[in-house]
């Protein structure tokens, strides 16, 4: 496999593939190999560097790069709270069973010590009409197993 194929394969599975890297149009990536602009990192870092160092305006540093103004904003902010690696890509939506507090498993706890015979779903119908909130049975069953492999 060719060497910029296997960085991109890498990019891809790292979320940092840049979607519109036929957008940018800065020079820097088109005169030299060594910028590459399916690097969502590297182009965004550019990015930021032309607006700080070389003095060029914000609309048009976002524009030459292939992002928006507010794009350009949170990379300048990511970058100030966290450096480099705040330009890395984050997962997105909630993380772990926002809904699943220690309130609602206690009780899917105790549901399952009294009935061990019922299902996730009738579970999650049980947790519906005990708190006011709407769980998927599968997101039930993950945190279960998450808090069993705990101990």
């Amino acid at each position: 496999m060719p060497r910029s194929s296997q960085k991109r394969q890498l990019l891809r599975q790292e979320g940092a593939l840049n979607p519109r890297a036929d957008t940018v149009t800065s020079e820097l990536f088109q005169q030299s190999e060594f910028f590459d602009p399916a690097d969502s990192v590297q182009v965004k870092y550019e990015m930021l560097r032309q607006v700080e160092l070389e003095g060029q305006p914000v609309s048009e540093a976002a524009r030459a790069f292939g992002f928006s103004r507010p794009s350009f904003y949170q990379a300048q902010a990511a970058f100030e709270e966290a450096g480099l690696m705040g330009l890395l890509p984050h997962k997105r939506g909630p993380r772990g069973g926002h809904k699943l507090t220690a309130e609602v498993m206690d009780f899917v706890i105790r549901t399952r010590e009294q009935d061990a015979s019922l299902s996730w779903e009738q579970i999650g119908k049980l947790i519906q009409q005990r708190f006011p909130i709407s769980i998927h049975p599968r997101s039930i069953a993950r945190q279960w197993s998450r808090q069993k492999k705990r101990g």
